[in-house]
C-alpha cells in the first residue's frame, strides 16, 4: 500500500508513541492515499512543505476500516468525542457525546491501522453541531457525502511502525496547494452556514436518537 504525509518536514522515520493526542483518532502517525490531500496537508502555513511517500506492509497487520459497511457514521462520531478536544457548550451535547460514546464507542487498542474520515476543523463543526443537536442526521449525512472530508489511514500499533518503509519525497508548492486548502475550508465553512439556516422540521436530531426513536 502506497501511504502519502504531508509536513513541513522530509519524514524517513516515522517514530511510534509521538504525535499529537488530541487528533481524530489520537496518537498515531496520520498518512493518506490521495497524494494531492497530503500536499494541502503540508501547507498549512504560508510556507512550501513535502509529501512524503511511503510504502506500507499491511499483509500481516489488522485494520480497522471505519468506511467499510460494517460501521456508520455514529461509531466515526464517538471516536471524535473520545479522542478531539471537543468544547463541551451545552448540557445536550454531554448527553449527546455521552450517548454516542456509551453506544458507538470502539476500543483501538486490537489494531494496528486505522482506516476513516478526516474531520479538520472546519469540518469538525458539522459534528460538533450534530451532537449539540443544532443539525439532523440526514444534514449531517448530507454533509459527508459532499465527499470533501478526506480519508486517511493511522498506524497506531509499534508493529504497524515497523512495516512501514519511506521511499521519497517532494517539495510542495505552497503557492499552488495552499489556496486549495483555504477553498476546501472555506467551502465547508459556507455549507455549514448553509445547513445551520435550513428548516429540518421533520429530520431525525441526535435527542431523538438518545430517546429512543
Amino acid at each position: 500500500m502506497i501511504l502519502y504525509h504531508g509536513s513541513t518536514q522530509i519524514i524517513e522515520k516515522p517514530m511510534y508513541e509521538k504525535g499529537k493526542i488530541y487528533n481524530d483518532y489520537g496518537k498515531g502517525f496520520y498518512c493518506t492515499e490521495q497524494k494531492e490531500l497530503a500536499g494541502e496537508w503540508a501547507c498549512a502555513q504560508y510556507k512550501d512543505g513535502y509529501i512524503n511517500q511511503y510504502e506500507l506492509e499491511k499483509g500481516q497487520l489488522k485494520m480497522l476500516n471505519l468506511l467499510s459497511g460494517k460501521y456508520t457514521v455514529f461509531h466515526w462520531l464517538a471516536l471524535l468525542m473520545e479522542y478531539r478536544k471537543v468544547r463541551i457548550s451545552t448540557p445536550m451535547m454531554k448527553l449527546g457525546a455521552k450517548w454516542l460514546k456509551e453506544n458507538y464507542l470502539i476500543s483501538l487498542e486490537p489494531y494496528d491501522v486505522v482506516k476513516g474520515y478526516r474531520a479538520d476543523d472546519s469540518y469538525f463543526s458539522f459534528a460538533r453541531a450534530f451532537v449539540n443537536n443544532e443539525i439532523s442526521l440526514e444534514q449531517l449525512s448530507y454533509a459527508m457525502r459532499l465527499g470533501k472530508l478526506g480519508e486517511q489511514i493511522v498506524l497506531k500499533s509499534e508493529r504497524a511502525f515497523e512495516s512501514i518503509q519511506f521511499v521519497s519525497y517532494q517539495i510542495v508548492d505552497n503557492a499552488v496547494y495552499f489556496p486549495k486548502r483555504k477553498e476546501r475550508d472555506e467551502t465547508a465553512r459556507a455549507e455549514f452556514r448553509r445547513l445551520l439556516e435550513q428548516e429540518e422540521a421533520d429530520g431525525v436530531f441526535i435527542r431523538d436518537l438518545i430517546r429512543g426513536r
